[in-house]
């Protein structure tokens, strides 16, 4: 699987095709289970080290995916080296504060993988839709709509890249994906939505509003892709029109990612090496009774 196709290259034309390669849902389906058990194997080693952190961005429409995803591919992981965070509308106390605060207090320490479900990414895309949205967080010189021009987007580029740049350099791995679907996929599930019974709780009138907007998503979404993607810390855009293998392939990558970095079980202690025959005499005499 070349991985490299999907990950967006600064100022390049973007792939927004949303079709997955030929094949059946149980092919995707064992691949993505055994890409599963190798995170996994790497997850314990990443924990035991606690040299590194991993950090999984999930940007994408309504109905891409992303619940059932985690679901898939974080879900079989160990949960206790697993933090994730869906971000919902900020509260009152969340705007007091610059609009990167409550994403810098979700952050995963060291030796845990954190997963973002939806992203600091939504203050160059939902409010880059929805501009008014930005007259909540009493910003210096920004009094009116109109006050909010190119080099105000320009600037918030500017701030997530240099913070994303902080984390990395402290030892962060930021995987990003985009998880890419067409209109019509989009439209049929949230038609599954209202017709199942059962997933009416998943549906929101607002995603119909939303959806007007598509066009402008789009244009907000490309440009974010081209100006927020470096080679140490990529955006992957990721056709999920077909579920199983946008699943698979999300595994795939950050599989592939993390074999490139050197994390390992921390050294043995010195102590521990030279007296392991005695510790284990000294663990055959003790009698705990019954």
């Amino acid at each position: 699987m070349n991985i490299k196709k999907y990950r967006v290259l600064p100022g390049s034309e973007i792939d927004f095709n949303t079709d997955a390669p030929h094949h059946d849902e149980d092919h995707w389906k064992e691949l993505r289970k055994k890409n599963c058990k190798e995170i996994r194997r790497i997850q314990e080693r990443l924990y035991a080290q606690e040299k590194h952190s991993v950090l999984i961005c999930l940007q994408g429409m309504d109905t891409a995916g992303k619940d059932s995803l985690i679901r898939r591919v974080i879900g079989p992981l160990n949960p206790a080296g697993v933090h994730v965070h869906a971000f919902k509308r900020p509260t009152e106390e969340e705007l007091s504060h610059d609009y990167l605060w409550r994403h810098h207090k979700k952050l995963p320490p060291k030796g845990f993988i954190g997963v973002f479900n939806r992203t600091h990414y939504e203050n160059v895309l939902v409010t880059r839709v929805h501009p008014e949205i930005n007259l909540n967080l009493q910003l210096p010189n920004i009094h009116s709509v109109d006050d909010i021009d190119e080099d105000f987007w320009a600037m918030r580029y500017r701030q997530i890249n240099q913070a994303e740049k902080t984390w990395v350099e402290n030892g962060m791995i930021v995987i990003k994906f985009y998880l890419n679907i067409s209109p019509e996929t989009q439209k049929d599930r949230l038609m599954e939505r209202l017709n199942n019974p059962e997933k009416h709780w998943k549906f929101e009138a607002g995603d119909l509003k939303e959806r007007k907007y598509w066009k402008d998503y789009m244009t907000a979404y490309e440009e974010m892709l081209q100006e927020t993607s470096f080679k140490d810390r990529p955006w992957y855009v990721i056709p999920s029109d077909f579920k199983p293998y946008s699943r698979y392939l999300v595994s795939e990558i950050i599989l592939r990612t993390l074999e490139k970095y050197d994390i390992d079980f921390p050294e043995s202690s010195k102590e521990v090496v030279k007296n392991i025959e005695k510790y284990k005499k000294e663990l055959n005499k003790i009698d705990i009774g019954e």
